[in-house]
């Protein structure tokens, strides 16, 4: 039987997650640590407490970026209408939300240039071209930060399946150990 206490793909580190160590032998892990079973567990616990946190966290970027994307991808449309449009002479109709649940209709004549909103408040103008290389850039970084994202989750969740295993062998074999005291300390009485 092998005396290492973890498999060589354990705690491995992603994106400041922490990895998990899987546990083969808890005798030898709880001796690494230097810790006794209660201890091992608390700590396992706080580990398991704070993957949930960081979850959580990426789960609200990952419903962000999955607003942010059809956003990105309706505003690239406008812009390649208004491009469509250019040099025909004729006007686009549009509906547009003025506020929540109010819708008006415009007229929009033939432009070279779009406003787009940055965020913070801050709205540039921007030829047409320009508005496309920036929207594009735009969605190609959404699409590639929630591939990340995707892949952090994924990671996430292998360690908190790791570290919820851990707790499990750490928690049996302690059960395990009580019972074979339990059955020495009654063998010995019984002599």
């Amino acid at each position: 039987m092998a005396s290492s206490s973890s498999s060589s793909s354990g705690a491995t580190e992603r994106r400041g997650i922490p990895g998990a160590q899987f546990v083969e032998d808890v005798q030898t892990y709880l001796t690494q640590l230097g810790l006794d079973v209660n201890s091992a567990l608390a700590f396992l616990q706080e580990r398991l407490q704070q993957y949930k946190v960081v979850e959580m966290k990426l789960l609200a970027q990952q419903r962000e970026l999955q607003a942010k994307i059809p956003d990105i991808e309706k505003c690239l449309e406008v812009v390649a209408t208004l491009q469509a449009k250019k040099g025909t002479g004729e006007e686009l109709i549009a509906d547009f939300e003025v506020s929540e649940g109010i819708y008006s209709r415009a007229s929009i004549e033939e432009t070279n240039s779009v406003c787009l909103w940055l965020g913070a408040n801050v709205m540039l103008e921007y030829s047409l071209e320009e508005a496309t290389a920036l929207l594009q850039k735009n969605l190609d970084n959404a699409r590639a930060s929630l591939e990340v994202l995707v892949a952090d989750l994924l990671f996430l969740r292998d360690q908190t399946t790791i570290t919820q295993v851990t707790i499990a062998r750490v928690y049996n074999w302690d059960v395990h150990q009580r019972r074979t005291q339990q059955v020495a300390a009654t063998a010995i009485a019984q002599e």
